[in-house]
């Protein structure tokens, strides 16, 4: 072989072998920069907006500044992890992540090192819909509902925490992570109740935490598990809602009352830490002396008065005063009012004191009968009706009371407002006093003259006398002959004709005179004849067929009785008899 031939075939082979050494280069090239592969990089350049990175490829890649943590820390030279995004963008550069690639890092790291069921601890980053983003090395989720053994009622003091959680799911394929502190919790309370039920006793003082208020006490968290703090055990006083003792979060100092093992109950106590102030109380207040205290609450049937830091006693609304009848407690007291009473009676054992706020004064009706004698005369005003009488108020808190038969000596009253209006005064005479049973009976017709009393000396039989009609009935007809005496004309007496309907000869309101024939101050009876009118005074003489028609139960004009009766009865349409009522 010729120099030249040799020189030719060497070269060829020289070039053959770069081009071997090219594609070998090529090849490791592709491999060493596939897009998605995590390579190191060096920093060349450190840019206000940018870091300039060599990752030995024949570009350099730009990494963003806000994927550092501390700008100023990074200098030229630094090496580090970086995620190849992409070879090439636009402008030729290479597209490069540091975060990205710590990302990657630690999602191989969980993988290796974590598994469902398995803790890990993790920074709550921030809240999103639905729950919150925890940093476990990778953005983790914690629903909301997995966040605590209660719901939290502020989401916000969760986020910046850093706290322990069980993993509850993990994704590979979508790399995402379900996290739950709520388990976590519920193990280590399920541990804390095992150990706190195998210490706790009846009488230890335990610390915890108030967890929950409801209308009948406060739950209290024991670290482990909660006990009952209700609110008879608060205080030894009275307090309307539980809030008024303790509030959600309080840490207390509560003593237990009682352990139930089976049911997993635990009954607390606030106020037995104190001395019971019900304790020898009677040796304190004794039955009838005299206290001070505050109305603290008001029901319809009483007061409760406190008269020291958990001892109240109650004042029925039959103990608040010797004369008004109190129909509740709020018309004459209020709450926070400072009040005195009599200690009436004591049980210690149910704990209980009744009241008195009338004893605190002298009883009036003790004294009413020495002010208000029988037969006194006194005036008043008239102060409320009954269907039987009216109430005359005598003075403050004491009334007496007027029947409807004490009201006329002349008319029967059906009610009292026939005769008298509310607020009126009128004068009246005791007649009867009972102190016990709180009653004073007046009479009004006894403050005034009876107009019967002297009637034999006003009227006379065989007199003339002038009237009105004022009333027809089927048997006669009444002849007012003054106010309150009336005389009755028996139907026989009015014409000497036969008379057979009496409103065929009178009519109410018309005048007539007539002749006295019966006169009866006792029975309060007049009875008169109108055609004994025409016979001359001479010749007048009371004879059997005059008197005929006034047989006993009919020769009356009591208005009291017999008068409203046949106004009652309906007129000429009543019986022929005629019985009178009484006075």
């Amino acid at each position: 072989m010729t120099e030249t031939t040799a020189t030719a075939t060497n070269d060829i082979d020289e070039a053959a072998a770069a081009r071997d050494a090219m594609a070998k280069l090529y090849e490791d090239t592709l491999r060493q920069f596939s897009e998605g592969s995590i390579i190191e990089g060096r920093v060349m350049e450190v840019r206000p907006q940018e870091v300039l990175v060599d990752i030995g490829y024949k570009s350099e890649g730009l990494i963003p500044a806000n994927e550092f943590d501390d700008l100023s820390a990074v200098q030229p030279g630094d090496t580090f992890e970086v995620l190849l995004e992409r070879l090439e963008d636009e402008e030729g550069m290479v597209v490069l992540s540091k975060r990205w690639a710590e990302v990657q890092r630690n999602w191989d790291r969980v993988l290796e090192t974590c598994e469902e069921g398995s803790l890990i601890e993790g920074y709550v980053r921030t809240r999103v819909k639905g729950g919150f983003v925890v940093d476990v090395g990778v953005d983790a989720f914690l629903p909301g509902s997995q966040a605590d053994l209660v719901p939290i009622r502020n989401p916000d003091e969760m986020v910046d925490n850093k706290l322990e959680f069980k993993i509850l799911k993990i994704d590979k394929e979508r790399r995402n992570i379900v996290l739950s502190r709520r388990e976590l919790l519920e193990e280590q309370r399920r541990e804390q109740k095992r150990q706190l039920l195998s210490e706790i006793q009846s009488g230890q003082v335990r610390r915890g935490v108030v967890k929950n208020i409801t209308d009948f006490g406060a739950f209290v968290d024991l670290n482990g598990m909660d006990g009952l703090l209700h609110i008879t055990d608060m205080s030894w006083g009275r307090i309307n809602h539980p809030t008024e003792m303790v509030k959600v979060g309080e840490e207390l100092e509560v003593l237990i009352l009682d352990v139930d093992l089976e049911k997993e109950r635990i009954s607390l106590g606030l106020k037995q830490q104190t001395p019971n102030p019900w304790e020898n109380l009677s040796a304190r207040y004794p039955i009838g002396a005299r206290i001070k205290g505050k109305v603290v609450n008001l029901v319809p049937y009483g007061a409760f008065v406190e008269i020291e830091e958990g001892i109240e006693g109650m004042v029925h609304v039959s103990e608040m005063s010797w004369t008004k009848r109190v129909a509740r407690a709020a018309d004459v007291l209020s709450v926070g009012q400072e009040v005195e009473a009599i200690v009436l009676n004591i049980n210690e054992n149910d704990q209980k004191i009744s009241l008195g706020i009338r004893q605190t004064e002298a009883n009036p009706w003790d004294l009413v009968q020495d002010r208000y004698p029988i037969g006194t005369r006194i005036r008043g005003k008239v102060r409320n009706f009954t269907t039987y009488g009216a109430f005359v108020e005598l003075e403050e808190g004491i009334d007496g009371m007027i029947h409807v038969s004490d009201m006329s000596w002349t008319r029967k009253i059906n009610h009292p407002s026939e005769m008298l209006k509310k607020g009126e005064e009128v004068d009246c005479v005791v007649m009867e006093v009972d102190a016990a049973q709180q009653r004073i009976s007046l009479g009004l017709k006894q403050a005034q003259e009876d107009p019967w009393s002297n009637v034999g000396s006003r009227y006379h039989v065989g007199d003339k006398v002038s009237g009105k009609v004022s009333k027809l009935t089927s048997f006669g007809a009444f002849i007012e002959l003054e106010e309150g005496i009336d005389g009755l004309v028996h139907i026989s007496q009015i014409s000497d004709n036969r008379v057979q309907k009496v409103r065929d000869v009178l009519a109410p309101g018309q005048e007539v005179e007539a002749r006295v024939i019966k006169i009866d101050p006792v029975e309060r009876r007049i009875g008169l004849s109108i055609k004994a009118a025409t016979v001359a005074d001479e010749d007048f003489e009371v004879d059997e067929e005059m008197l005929e028609g006034l047989r006993p139960g009919q020769d009356l004009v009591d208005l009291a009785g017999a008068f409203d009766e046949a106004f009652g009865g309906g007129g000429e349409g009543d019986s022929e008899e005629w019985h009178p009522g009484q006075s």
